[in-house]
This record gives C-alpha cells, sequence and structure tokens, in this order.
C-alpha cells in the first residue's frame, strides 16, 4: 500500500490526539491505585459504554469476522453473536450487584463471597490466571491482528511495526491510568466505526452494489472445503440462520453448542457469564450501580447491534472480488487486501488510523486490566500490604510493563485469531454456572469455583487428544462434554463440603443484596429484602433485551440486502421488545425512588 503525505497527516493527527487526550490524566492516575485502575469511581455510564465497546473493537475482530464469514457465510458469526444472552444476563442480573459490591476486580469478590484460606488461594490463583494466562492470551492476538495489517498493508516487517504500535500505546497507557484509557476511547471509537463503514462502502460500489453480489455470491468457493466447493446459492451464504447442506454450512451441532450451552457455561473474555474483566472494571468505575447498569446495556446494543454489518459486507465483498480466501489457510487476510487494493490516497490514512485506534483501545485495557489482578489482588493482598498509595501506582506501572513483554513473546505460537477465541471458550466451559449461581444460591463456596476450573483444565485439554477441536463439530462436542463433565463435578465438590461460614455469608448478602429464593434466610435475619418481583421483572428485562439486540442486527440486514418481509417482521418485533423493556425499567426506576436507591 502507497502512502502519500495526506495519509501520514491523517495518521498523524489520530496518534497527537490520542496522547494529547490520554496525556491530561497523567495527574489523576497518580494520586490512588483506585484512580489508576478505576477512575475512583467518577465516570458516567455512556464513557464506560464507550470504553467497553472500544475494548472489543481491536484490530484482530475485523479478520476474524471476515474469517469467520468467508468460511461459513454470515451465520459463522453465531460464534459471537450468541454470546449476547450472556452478556443481557450480565446487565439485568448482575451489572447492579457488581456496582454493590464495590471491588476494583472481578477477583476481589471471592474474599468477600468466601472465607478463609480456600478463598485466599482463590483469589490469588484466579489473579495469576486471569492477569497471566488468559490476559496475555487476548493481548497475543490483538497483536497477531495488528501486525497482519500492518505488514499486509505496509510491506514491512511486521514485528518492526508491532513493536512501534505497542510502544507508542504502552507511552500513555503507563502514565495515564484508567481515566485516560477511556477517554481516549471516545475518540478511538470515532475512528475505528469510521473506517469500517468507509471500507464497507467502498467495497460495496466495488463489486457494483447489491444486485452483483446476490448474483455472483453462490459461484464463491467457502475457505477450508475441498477444492472445487462453491457456496451454491447466494441466499445460503446471507441467511442469519445456517441454511442449506454444503459442507461449509455451520454444523447443527455446533450451532447447538453455542446457542444452548456456551453462553452460560462458558467464561469468555467480554461476555463472563455473570459478569467480569473489564465489563466489571467498566461497572466499578461507574458513579451508581444504575450508571453500571446503563454503561452495561449501551455496550452490548453497541457490541452487536451497531457493529456487525460494516465487518460483515467488507467480508462478502471480497468473497465476490477474490472469489474466495486470498490466503487459504488464513482468510482474515481477504479484509486487509480489501484496504490495500480499493482505497484511494487520504482513506488509507484513514483506514490504518482505524486499526491503530482499533489496537491501541483494546492493548491499553488489556494492559491496565491485566496489571489490575497482578497488583490489587496479588501484590497489595499477599506481599505488599501497607505502602503508600504512590508505591501502588509505581507497581501498577511496572506490571503494565510486564504484560506487554509477555504479550510479544505469546504473539510467536499464534497462527489464526479464531483458534485462540475457541480455546479460551474451551478452557472456561462448565465454569459459567458457578459464577452466576455464586450471587444467587448461598451454598455455593470456594472449593466449588476451585473444582469448577480443575475439571474444565484437566477435561478440555484431555478432550483435545481424542477430538480434532480445529474442526466444528469437534469444537462442539468437546464443548458440550467439557460443559456437562465440569458442571457435574463442581455440583458434586460443593455439596460434599461444608458451606461458608454464616458471618461471611451474612456480610455478602448485607452489602450486595442479591434476590430470589437463593438467600431467603439471609433476608429473613437482616431484614433487608429485595423490591418484589425482581427477579421476574429481571428475566423478562433480559428477554425484551436480547429480542431488541438482535431485532436491530437482524433488522439492519434485511434492510441492507433488501428483504422487505424480514425488515417488515424484526421490526414488529423491535418496536415491540423496545416498548416491553422501556415499560420494565421505568418500574424498577419507580421502585427504587421509593425506596431512596440510585
Amino acid at each position: 500500500m502507497h502512502l502519500t503525505t495526506i495519509d501520514f497527516a491523517v495518521i498523524a493527527i489520530y496518534f497527537v490526539l490520542a496522547i494529547g487526550t490520554a496525556s491530561f490524566f497523567i495527574k489523576r492516575a497518580k494520586r490512588s491505585m483506585l484512580d489508576y485502575f478505576v477512575s475512583h469511581r467518577s465516570m458516567p455510564w455512556w464513557l464506560a459504554g464507550t470504553a467497553m465497546v472500544a475494548t472489543t473493537f481491536s484490530a484482530d475482530t475485523p479478520l476474524a469476522v471476515t474469517e469467520m464469514v468467508v468460511k461459513n457465510g454470515v451465520a459463522g458469526n453465531w460464534l459471537w453473536w450468541s454470546m449476547l444472552f450472556s452478556g443481557m444476563l450480565t446487565v439485568f442480573f448482575f451489572a447492579r450487584l457488581w456496582r454493590r459490591a464495590e471491588v476494583v476486580t472481578d477477583v476481589e469478590l471471592t474474599e468477600l463471597r468466601y472465607a478463609g484460606k480456600p478463598a485466599a488461594f482463590l483469589r490469588a490463583f484466579r489473579a495469576a490466571y486471569l492477569g497471566l494466562i488468559v490476559n496475555i492470551i487476548i493481548m497475543g492476538w490483538v497483536n497477531l491482528g495488528m501486525s497482519k495489517v500492518l505488514s499486509g498493508t505496509l510491506g514491512i516487517s511486521k514485528w518492526y511495526a508491532l513493536i512501534v504500535a505497542l510502544l507508542i500505546t504502552f507511552s500513555y497507557t503507563v502514565l495515564a491510568g484508567y481515566w485516560g484509557i477511556t477517554a481516549t476511547h471516545g475518540l478511538q471509537y470515532c475512528f475505528e466505526m469510521g473506517g469500517a463503514i468507509i471500507l464497507a462502502i467502498v467495497s460495496w460500489r466495488a463489486v457494483g452494489g447489491g444486485d452483483v453480489l446476490y448474483r455472483k455470491l453462490g459461484d464463491t468457493h467457502p475457505a477450508g472445503a475441498p477444492a472445487g466447493t462453491i457456496f451454491g446459492h447466494a441466499s445460503d451464504v446471507l441467511a442469519f440462520w445456517p441454511s442449506g447442506s454444503g459442507v461449509w454450512v455451520l454444523p447443527a451441532i455446533t450451532l447447538a453448542a453455542l446457542v444452548g450451552v456456551n453462553w452460560w457455561a462458558s467464561w469468555y473474555p467480554g461476555a463472563e457469564p455473570g459478569g467480569g474483566g473489564y465489563v466489571v472494571q467498566n461497572i466499578s468505575a461507574t458513579r451508581n450501580e444504575r450508571e453500571g447498569r446503563a454503561a452495561a446495556l449501551f455496550f452490548n446494543v453497541a457490541h452487536y447491534a451497531i457493529r456487525s454489518w460494516p465487518w460483515v459486507i467488507t467480508a462478502l465483498c471480497s468473497l465476490v472480488l477474490y472469489g474466495g480466501a486470498v490466503v487459504a489457510n488464513d482468510p482474515g487476510v481477504n479484509y486487509v487486501r480489501m484496504m490495500v487494493d480499493l482505497l484511494p490516497s487520504g482513506l488509507r490514512g484513514l483506514m490504518l488510523a482505524s486499526f491503530a485506534a482499533a489496537y491501541s483501545s483494546t492493548i491499553a485495557t488489556q494492559m491496565n486490566w491485566g496489571s489490575s489482578y497482578l497488583i490489587n489482588d496479588l501484590y497489595r493482598r499477599f506481599m505488599v500490604r501497607n505502602a503508600s498509595e504512590r508505591h501502588y501506582v509505581f507497581a501498577s506501572r511496572m506490571a503494565v510493563v510486564l504484560t506487554l513483554v509477555l504479550s510479544i513473546f505469546v504473539t510467536l505460537f499464534m497462527n489464526e485469531i479464531s483458534h485462540a477465541w475457541q480455546f479460551l471458550m474451551m478452557l472456561g466451559a462448565g465454569t459459567g454456572l458457578v459464577y452466576i449461581l455464586r450471587w444467587y444460591w448461598w451454598r455455593v463456596n470456594a472449593w466449588s469455583e476451585v473444582s469448577a476450573m480443575a475439571a474444565a483444565l484437566v477435561v478440555s485439554l484431555t478432550l483435545r487428544i481424542f477430538l480434532d477441536t480445529s474442526r466444528p463439530e469437534g469444537f462442539a462436542l468437546n464443548l458440550i462434554l467439557t460443559a456437562s463433565i465440569t458442571t457435574v463435578v463442581w455440583l458434586v465438590v460443593t455439596m460434599m463440603t461444608a458451606a461458608e461460614p454464616r458471618e461471611t455469608l451474612l456480610s455478602f448478602y448485607r452489602r450486595v443484596r442479591p434476590a430470589g429464593p437463593g438467600w431467603r434466610s439471609f433476608a429473613d435475619e437482616t431484614g433487608i429484602y429485595a423490591p418484589a418481583g425482581e427477579m421476574v421483572r429481571n428475566a423478562l428485562a433480559w428477554l425484551s433485551g436480547i429480542a431488541l439486540v438482535y431485532s436491530i442486527m437482524f433488522a439492519t440486514g434485511a434492510m441492507i440486502f433488501q428483504e422487505r418481509r424480514q425488515l417488515l417482521m424484526f421490526g414488529v418485533i423491535l418496536i415491540v421488545s423496545a416498548v416491553a423493556l422501556i415499560l420494565i425499567l421505568a418500574r424498577e426506576r419507580s421502585l427504587d425512588s421509593a425506596r431512596g436507591e440510585r
């Protein structure tokens, strides 16, 4: 890709704006660890929600979505679309509970909910696991995505380009803390969405519009299928739900595993059952529990309903222009080739700035989030307990340096981004239910979580010896078996071990005030009761929220591809679900006002 002076100017403007915005908050980050990691709980909901969206809009995501579409058509996106069920569960059942807990990290909850040495061990183990394994894997695949973009567009060594991008992001992340990071996210999101939409429009025009796309799409080759295979019918490729009988169609068992099991059984970053990770970090950074929920709701709407189609359109157009995958074993490269081949001067610089923004927004959050486990849940909790806040801020910055170095090392061992996604899903399979029920069932104890994590790891890795998890069927079977066995293991362990001390459970209940029958005796003992019908309202809001987001997404797709009957159907569902959700939240707000809650 040849860059002109205008392109370099656009890229430079982005970096100047990003670094300048973040630098404004350096003084705030110095004040305390609470400022450095959760903005001293003073962030407005819209900024926290935007921060979550920008974080998930990473440099690897367009490539991963392209890979799914080029392999399995539009319906291949159910690998991540299915996680909306979990995301909305967090919005309506857990966001307010997390904000009441007032933790810095989700791992900190461990010693609020459980007691003694098992709780301390679990907190330390999960902090190390999330901070040094899961977080580093995520940073590795984001690095991989950015390196492919830079080497594919600029023709330079991917490692040279990656180091430059990492160091620029590191320079403001390590100094500005979470206020600086989130403030830049608003700017970055504008660049991210702008670049994705522009490339989709240019790609659409390059193929000659919707009629040409529909006419030629069926004759293209699905990546990973035997030579000579074609999609067959454009309507099957464009279907929101797997359609057709070709070898490329997402298998029924895979879809069943994703929609029926994965979202509640698997722990996955950004869509953790019961909430977790940077989602909890942003909820905890808001001013009150209502704003925490609003931030989570905005994130899920923007993440699924708003962002999907620009990537999908570009991927579909790449199939028509190239006839299939440009690189057979790496279909995501199609997205990069579209940038190189189609964009004129000026827009090339904007697109690279868009990827720089996407990369920076994710890596900056991961550096800060990962180091929060290392400092809040390991260093401050178990090593140096009574130092000054200035000391902990300095230690936090050193932890950011550590995550930076480790992520570069991990990137060396990654090839396909979607495989890294699947690997994390399988490692967390079966653990999700325990993270849900610990909030609503007093009997769950520390050993429930320990056994769930251990069983998931052992079972998943063992099954990988016998199953080809690179194939959709193998991935699905591994997921279902791991989730089933892990769930049985942790339930048996729970009933065979003692409950947590009554004092610990009472303290947790007074602080968080969960609803439902699982804490009935504690509500009677404390005299603290949840509003009548809270669980039913939450369930109705959850269903309405899911229907709302999917209907926005599918109605948009139907409008793009001129499917009038589908547009009408999803439009009606959109209106009904939106009205239902507004009424439910209005009722909840009136009950909160009567109780004097915010």
